[in-house]
């Protein structure tokens, strides 16, 4: 008889925490900083006034990221919590319709009856409240909120993602600026659809072109804010 070797199983759900910052800063930092040069390109403002103007951006983008997840995320940590101290507070007073409660889950999902009740009871011996958290909430090690890992990579991705349109303004013609900004940002863009399409797993044409097209379309708008009022705003 064959022996049954066990192997470990990764899957890509358990980088859905960090991937998801990750993308959103790189993706936020490309987009939002090139749109904010070539805007101010298309003013007809000086090189040095751009690269101000792209350098402030990136700074305030990255605090901004940075704030913005640990706040949100925050949220979905304390939301969490206060709903595991709730069911904390249940299992204390009433432990017989919690493990029915577990169990009925159980049987929804196609166990019978009295083996549900059995799964129930041996899991709540173990650890109840991890029982009810992973089945009843939803709740899990994979997507438990993680405020200070979310900002951080929000903030770093978000610099590195601003810093290509800034190395475009330093080695391209002012003239071309606009131009090779958008060009390279695009390019960029994709890159950064792909790879994160890879990570995760996901449509890498499918995922290319949507951050491809709303980039286009937040540069091509600023360009044209930018040519319309012809000043450094």
């Amino acid at each position: 008889m064959p022996r049954l070797h066990l192997h470990p199983e990764r899957h890509l759900v358990s980088r859905i925490g960090w991937l998801r910052a990750a993308v959103l800063g790189a993706n936020d930092g490309i987009v939002s900083t090139a749109s904010l040069i070539v805007g101010v390109a298309a003013a007809a403002a000086t090189q040095g006034d751009i690269l101000i103007a792209g350098v402030a951006g990136l700074v305030a983008g990255a605090m901004s990221m940075a704030a913005g997840e640990y706040v949100s995320v925050s949220s979905q940590s304390d939301t969490e919590q206060a709903d595991l101290a709730r069911e904390t507070q249940e299992l204390r007073d009433n432990p017989v319709f919690e493990h029915e409660e577990l169990a009925d889950i159980y049987v929804r999902r196609g166990v019978e009856r009295g083996l549900a009740l059995q799964v129930a009871e041996q899991l709540m011996a173990k650890d109840a409240l991890a029982a009810h958290a992973q089945d009843e909430l939803g709740m899990s090690e994979i997507t438990t909120a993680r405020p200070i890992q979310a900002a951080l990579t929000s903030a770093a991705t978000f610099a590195v993602g601003a810093a290509m349109p800034l190395l475009m303004v330093v080695v391209a013609p002012t003239h071309l600026l606009v131009w090779v900004v958008s060009g390279a940002s695009l390019a960029f863009l994709a890159l950064l659809g792909a790879i994160g399409a890879q990570a995760g797993g996901a449509n890498v044409v499918r995922a290319t072109a949507r951050v491809t097209f709303w980039g286009a379309l937040a540069m091509a708008l600023t360009a044209g804010i930018g040519a319309l009022f012809g000043t450094v705003v």
